[in-house]
């Protein structure tokens, strides 16, 4: 579903160029529970920002589906982000003036999607919302929030869910809850989840682990080949 072939991400920061990536291969199969992980500066949010068509990369390919993604024009790759992934990050981003629903409604608005409004109560019930689909984000938890912001992943129905660090603003048990839904994306409705996250206790509800070091991939197993090493 997913490859890299010797992707490379070099920026310019005045006369140093930093290279973010360097001539990374990875592969990713339709269903797959993976977590990338690394320290600050290791490239796994660069990695994360490519493979959801937020940027591109400076050399190499990127295939989507079999698509070569650096061949397709700004606005092809755009309409493909908009159709094909759900974006779940650390701050939750919502809008302090619009209930839940609104809130999950907005990507559907930005498509000319004309059942919005069912389409978002279904994804709120899926994360466990339905009684609290009227709230403003003042009047929700911070687990609450967070799941509002999984169900706009959701609502567009994504083959693929990106998580930048989610459970990094929630306490513990909230975190747990937020993973738990992660994984019934993957094991109920066969999506495909990213995760980055720098916490080995969240990156454990993954069923493959990538570990990033100075833009290279230093490690890449499954929860199986885990165990048995």
């Amino acid at each position: 579903m997913i490859k890299f072939e010797a992707v490379s991400k070099v920026y310019q920061l005045g006369s140093q160029q930093i290279r973010a990536l360097d001539k990374v291969d990875l592969e990713i199969s339709r269903g797959e529970f993976i977590a990338i992980m690394g320290a600050s500066g290791s490239g796994k949010s660069t990695m994360m920002n490519i493979i959801g068509m937020l940027d591109t990369p400076s050399t190499g390919r990127y295939l989507f589906e079999g698509h070569d993604v650096g061949r397709l024009s700004d606005d092809a790759r755009a309409g493909l982000r908009s159709r094909e992934f759900g974006f779940v990050f650390q701050q939750f981003n919502l809008l302090p003036r619009m209930s839940a629903i609104e809130q999950v409604e907005l990507p559907l608005v930005y498509q000319s999607v004309r059942s919005r409004r069912k389409l978002a109560k279904e994804a709120l019930a899926r994360v466990g919302l339905g009684d609290r689909m009227d709230h403003k984000p003042t009047q929700l938890s911070g687990g609450q929030q967070q799941r509002v912001a999984l169900a706009r992943a959701l609502v567009v129905n994504p083959r693929v869910v990106l998580a930048d660090e989610p459970t990094g603003a929630l306490d513990t048990r909230t975190g747990e809850e937020v993973m738990q839904i992660l994984g019934d994306l993957v094991r109920t409705h066969g999506i495909t989840v990213i995760l980055v996250t720098h916490e080995a206790e969240v990156a454990a509800y993954a069923d493959r682990l990538v570990r990033m070091r100075d833009g290279h991939i230093v490690e890449d197993v499954t929860k199986v080949e885990a165990k048995t090493a």
